[in-house]
Order: C-alpha cells, then structure tokens, then sequence
C-alpha cells in the first residue's frame, strides 16, 4: 500500500531542481522501494521567472516563502535555499507547526543547531541534515546512531569536493593555483565566487557538525578556526611529496582530557594514510575510537545529484517516522563540554623559507626556533648563488609557539621571505 506525502521544498536551485526532477522522473522507483510517493505541493524560490530543470504548474511557485510552510497539504518541508536567513526562520516555522524538516544547510546547521534541535525535539518531529556534510556519503547518521555507543577520539575529513578538486590538479599536472580554480569553475564544482569553499569557510561548517555529533558537545562555526588553501603552491606540493607527504585541506576534530577542538587548514599527510589517495572532487572522511579502531566513508561530496541523493534519504526517513505516528526522540543529545583553543592545540609544521645564502643564517634560524620552545625535527636547503631556499619541519609544539617562532623569523633580516606555512599530520595523526 502506497501512501502518498505532501512536501514543501524551500529553494529550487541546483540541489532542489534536481531533487525535483527526480522526485517526478523516478517516482515509480521511489515507491517500488519505499511506499512511499512524494508529492511537490509548494516551492519557495526568490525568483519566479528563472528557468527551472521541471515542469512548473500553476500555483507550484512562490516567492512568498512563508506559503510553503503554512500550506495545509505540506506535511515534510525540505531546505535547500542555503544560507543563514530567511531559512533559518523558516526552519523554526516550521518545527514549531509540528513539520518535520529536512536541510541541506550546513551553514545553518553550524550556526543554530541547538535551537532548531531544540525545536524539534519540542515538537517531536525529525529534522535531519544527512545532506549538510559529504554530498552523497552517509556520515550523520553513523555519527548519531550506529557509532553512538563509540567514544571516538578523532575525525579527519576532506569535506569541501572544490579545493580537493583543485589540490589534485595542482599535485598530478603543476597546475597553478589560479589555473585550477578556473577549472573548477568550468566544471561547476565552484561557484562564480568560490571564496567559502577555497577560503576552508565551507569545510568549517561541516566541522562544526561532524565534532558536534561525534563528541556530544556542541561545537558552533564560532568554534572552529579555519585556513584556505589560497596560499598553497605547486612548489610546496612538490617539496611535499618529496617527502612523502600529500597536501589536503582538511578538517580536524579531537577529544583529549582537556575538551574538544575542531579545525580546518592544509595539511602534508603521509602518503600511507587513507585520505592521501582521495583525488578529484571526492569527499572522505577518517573515524578513529579505541573499540572500530577506523573507518573511512568516502564518496562523490559536489554537485546536485550527490547532495539530493542524501537529501532524498532523509525524506523517506523523515516519511517514516511521521507515519508512524510516535513521538520521535532526537538522535542525540548534547551535554556541556570544554572546547579547547586551536593556539593550545599542539601541531608540527612544515615551513618553506627564502634566506640569504650566508654562514650562521641556520644558527639564527634555530634560536628563534628554540626561543619559542620549538623543536626542529629536519631541514632541506637548496642554495643559489645569493638566495637559498630552506624547508624546515618541526617536532609537535602548541600552535602558539609555533606562530611565536614565525614571528621571530621574521624579524631575522637575513630570512628574505616566509613563501609558505603548512601543518604536518604525522604518521597519520
């Protein structure tokens, strides 16, 4: 027996045109599965003349989005508009109507996941965002149930499909920076303005959420300290594997004794570990806990298809659960917690230097090192007649006295130009 669920969508752009489309064109396949068919009621878009992937009938279109909420014959209503406002509010409209609701909205999720929690969790009704993290990979669901009962320790993600995209071209062909944006761009990965995703913005919303739903603290996008790729080189990319060493933007969420912490930053990661291979516009992401060891989930993480396949997913949960007309209890709870600053987070780094090519530069060298109280673990020079290029990597030191050290380096008239700073996530970690 079928049953037949009326749904709102907010936005109809890349990601909702596409859900749309398939939601018409696959309805048979939908049902045949599930049960379930989902029937478009009202769609929320800002502009009512574009140009949609879908048939339009009359009545389906609205800019005025609050209709989507309040139309009686909605009972699911999925956010795919992204940003902070109007969803936000929308969102909460519609929790607060008894709606369940599915997002995509990772800078959303970020920024006001407790209160929309909350919401829900006062309404009883889902409100999933499988979708806000890794396109297409499953990673919030065995985050809040399946690995629920796991202490993990650690999560490691490449989460941003763009710059992995860029990274791998300027690794496997020299690409330039600029030259692999651009590439980026004619493919769709990013957008006319890629700043959130090349500036690691994006990547830290989604670190946000999976250091959230892995610790059982919440950890806001305010949490989260972020570097982009924008000053990574196909030289230090080249010096990198050299040594052994891929460069990845990643996301990085630890829980130590002294509370959690989440970042995200380039980081030379040892060929061996299983992230070093993701290439292209593939998004991964490294699950450590004393009792699973690891696990990897990896997958297509860019694009509308990827996005609306997890978007879909959690409809035909969202569905379910309604039918089954029980109180539906959050997926997970979140208790207070420590959230640790990055500058005492201990990190190693790699360093690319341009210095005058003179006796006792080195020796000047390590004492601003050794001043900070940083340990220098290797050092590769490369001389020229009045110039020498000087790669040096450091044991572990807290981040702030690793920056101390960059500073002193600075001031040393003899070093020319600090060309790049990169961290080091030794043997794997």
């Amino acid at each position: 027996m079928e049953r037949s669920i009326g749904i709102g969508l907010l936005g109809a752009g890349t990601v909702g045109g596409t859900l749309v489309s398939r939601l018409i064109g696959e309805v048979d396949a939908i049902a045949a599965k599930t049960g379930l068919t989902f029937d478009v009621r009202k769609v929320g878009v800002r502009n009512l003349d574009r140009d949609r992937p879908f048939q339009v009938t009359e009545g389906l279109l609205t800019d005025r989005l609050v209709e989507v909420i309040e139309d009686p014959t909605v009972e699911l209503v999925v956010e795919v508009m992204g940003g902070l406002d109007p969803a936000g509010d929308l969102i909460l409209a519609a929790l607060d109507a008894g709606k369940p609701v599915v997002s995509a909205n990772k800078e959303l999720i970020a920024a006001r996941g407790p209160e929309l929690i909350a919401a829900a969790e006062r309404s009883g009704v889902p409100l999933l965002f499988e979708a806000a993290v890794g396109g297409a990979i499953p990673i919030i669901r065995p985050l809040s149930e399946t690995l629920a009962g796991e202490k993990i320790d650690r999560v490691v993600g490449i989460v941003n499909g763009t710059t992995n995209f860029i990274l791998t071209k300027m690794s496997e062909h020299g690409t330039t920076y600029i030259d692999a944006l651009g590439q980026a761009q004619d493919l769709g990965y990013a957008e006319p303005d890629p700043t959130a995703d090349v500036s690691g913005e994006d990547a830290a919303a989604k670190a946000a959420i999976l250091a959230s739903l892995a610790f059982g603290t919440w950890v806001g996008i305010g949490d989260v300290y972020y570097e982009g790729i924008e000053e990574v080189t196909a030289v230090d990319i080249s010096f990198a594997a050299e040594f052994g060493y891929a460069v990845k933007l990643v996301g990085v969420c630890e829980r130590t004794d002294a509370g959690v912490n989440a970042r995200v930053h380039p980081a030379m990661i040892p060929v061996e570990h299983p992230l070093a291979s993701i290439r292209g516009a593939t998004n991964a992401i490294f699950i450590e806990g004393p009792a699973i060891d690891s696990l990897l989930f990896a997958g297509p993480g860019a694009g509308g298809d990827p996005t609306a396949t997890a978007v879909l997913g959690d409809m035909i949960d969202a569905a379910r659960e309604t039918l089954a007309g029980a109180q539906v209890a959050p997926r997970i709870r979140f208790s207070p917690g420590e959230i640790i600053d990055f500058s005492d987070i201990s990190t190693e780094w790699y360093m690319r230097l341009l210095v005058d090519d003179k006796p006792g530069v080195l020796g000047k060298i390590a004492t601003g090192f050794g001043d900070a109280g940083v340990s220098i673990r290797s050092v590769w020079q490369e001389g020229g007649e009045l110039e020498a290029s000087l790669i040096v990597v450091t044991h572990p030191a807290a981040e702030r006295a690793q920056r101390e050290a960059l500073s002193s380096l600075r001031a040393i008239d003899e070093v020319i130009d600090v060309g790049s700073v990169i961290r080091v996530l030794g043997d794997g970690k």
